[in-house]
């Protein structure tokens, strides 16, 4: 399985944003944390916006923070969300020209293997990737306050 950059820096700024807990930050304290390009993680947090799992904040007071506890932010469907235009293989896809597909049966076993990943991912959510005894931690690697 392979995990696109943007799916990746998705689950950076979630992570970024449960240490900092109740405080507004802002794209480019981010940026500057994990040492990435603001302008992608600009698109990122606003499909993150769009889809529930923070809320961006313009004007003098502004920031972005999460919209709901790191306990209820499911990695397996964070994960699923992100990556949904990307497809394991060719056959998975729309425009599959594969002349054995018919007959193969490898878009069964990716596909039982690519369910399972999402199925141990669904395991887990924000608050397992920050834990309670590495949150300090953490805040100082990311330059933030952990609270």
């Amino acid at each position: 399985m392979h995990i696109t950059r943007y799916t990746d820096y998705s689950l950076r700024v979630l992570i970024y944003l449960a240490v900092n807990k109740d405080e507004h930050s802002n794209i480019s304290s981010i940026a500057t944390s994990y040492g990435i390009s603001k302008n992608h993680l600009m698109k990122i947090v606003q499909q993150l916006n769009i889809s529930g799992y923070l809320l961006a904040t313009r004007g003098k007071n502004g920031g972005i923070k999460l919209i709901r506890p790191p306990h209820e932010i499911n990695i397996g469907s964070l994960v699923r969300k992100m990556e949904k235009k990307d497809k394991l293989l060719e056959c998975f896809g729309e425009n599959n020209q594969c002349v054995i597909t018919p007959s193969c049966q490898l878009k069964h076993i990716f596909a039982e293997a690519q369910e399972s990943f999402y199925s141990t991912l669904d395991n887990y959510c924000l608050s397992d990737l920050i834990g309670d005894n590495k949150q300090h931690e953490l805040g100082q690697l990311l330059a933030v306050k952990a609270m």
